[in-house]
């Protein structure tokens, strides 16, 4: 295979919910060659090998289309939330729980809750920290690690680092950048928690794996990120008051900001990337919704039908059960799904129209509390290439939609890095 000949300086490796992903870019950002590794089956999906060995596959593939010797940083990116723990010689003792697991005892829920300061964003069955409690009570635990830490070190990386994304929910503190005292109280050993870096930060000179495959020694570890904001980067998104909503199985946005936003009353929070603050939220609805009550193979069908410039104005709030989180935090918000239409191009757009409010009032309660405007917006997943939800989009937003540049988190990885090659090396 013959191998691109542009210059690859960055690159990102992305642990997602179907397999790993690779990408390398170069000076200007551009992607020069990219790879993936499928899991092959859904149990690969929760065990610690799996992960490993769909990396080493994805960056074998990408070793034969790009030159890896031009290279000059790395860094990973994990779903948010997934821990795993190891044991003395950092390998994994059999305990994972991945990032949509809640915590499986209710004392370790119940202890943090009665620790944590108010507004902290780590409580909670579904908190990295519940996770990560539960264990590191198992005997012969060393250390408990998020997903990206782990694949982060079987590439070479020495010792035990983290990042602060990937940190936060499980209760790292931003303002101090330090696991704060109360952890301790929660009963969480401090020293069984990795170090935590800034985002993007150079750590460490390459060394192990990636070296066998051409790395030079020069280039460096940086710390990585989650899944969620590297697909943010990945869109070109990158200025205070630029937007991605992304329309997958749930609808989640990310605003970059000025300033951090945490309101955990109304499930928003935020994350430190770079120079902003990524603040957001993910609602329940979504294509999960759409995949229930209308399939996906009638998708295309059923666009056809639709008007995006008349409104319907049903008022529908489509929600598969009883529960929100975004833009409204609320366990029993219930769903509104009728009047029903008989026609079922009138009942998709009314979904539709449900789903372009959400996106519309999750906006607004960002900009209530605090965020600037909508400067520019993306979108990505499924939902991004209806064109006819787009346009209703754009009416009801009042902004035009940006091309995103790339949708791969992988890519976004890789861009981080690209922004910090020039900071004071580790």
């Amino acid at each position: 295979m013959t191998k691109n000949s542009s210059q690859a300086v960055a690159l990102g490796i992305d642990i997602g919910t179907s397999g790993a992903r690779a990408s390398a870019i170069d000076g200007d950002g551009n992607q020069v060659a990219f790879a993936s590794s499928p899991f092959r089956s859904p149990d690969e999906l929760r065990q610690p090998q799996a992960w490993w060995i769909r990396v080493q596959e994805a960056l074998q593939a990408l070793a034969q289309k790009v030159d890896f010797t031009s290279l000059k940083g790395v860094a990973v990116d994990g779903t948010s939330g997934t821990v795993l723990a190891l044991d003395a010689s950092n390998e994994p003792n059999g305990s994972v729980l991945m990032y949509n697991e809640p915590c499986p005892d209710i004392a370790v829920v119940e202890r943090i809750a009665a620790n944590a300061p108010p507004g902290a964003t780590a409580t909670g069955a579904n908190s990295g920290l519940a996770r990560a409690v539960h264990l590191s009570k198992a005997p012969a635990v060393a250390t408990v690690v998020h997903q990206a830490d782990w694949i982060l070190m079987k590439l070479g990386c020495p010792g035990r680092i983290s990042d602060e994304n990937n940190a936060l929910k499980t209760g790292y503190d931003l303002d101090r950048e330090s696991w704060p005292a109360w952890l301790e109280a929660a009963d969480m050993d401090i020293c069984k928690l990795p170090a935590v870096h800034r985002a993007g930060r150079p750590i460490a000179s390459v060394e192990g794996y990636l070296r066998q495959l051409g790395v030079r020694e020069s280039a460096k570890f940086h710390a990585g990120t989650t899944d969620g904001c590297a697909s943010y980067l990945a869109t070109g998104a990158s200025s205070i008051g630029d937007a991605v909503t992304a329309l997958g199985s749930t609808i989640v946005l990310k605003l970059a900001s000025d300033k951090p936003i945490n309101a955990p009353q109304y499930g928003i929070y935020s994350h430190r990337v770079g120079d902003f603050w990524l603040v957001g939220g993910a609602s329940n609805s979504g294509g999960n919704v759409l995949r229930a009550m209308i399939g996906d193979e009638r998708l295309d069908e059923l666009t056809r039908t639709i008007d995006p410039e008349r409104w319907l104005g049903l008022d529908f709030y489509p929600l598969l059960r009883p529960g929100e989180r975004f833009p409204f935090n609320d366990p029993h918000y219930l769903p509104r799904l009728t009047p029903r239409p008989a026609d079922e191009g009138m009942f998709f757009q009314a979904l539709l129209e449900g789903m372009t409010e959400i996106e519309r009032l999750g906006y607004e309660r960002l900009r209530e509390l605090g965020s600037p405007i909508l400067a520019s917006l993306r979108t990505v997943g499924g939902g991004a290439k209806n064109p006819a939800w787009t346009r209703m989009r754009e009416k009801a937003l009042g902004i035009d939609i940006v091309p995103a540049k790339s949708v791969e988190a992988a890519t976004g990885t890789a861009a981080m890095v690209l922004s910090h090659l020039d900071d004071e090396n580790a």
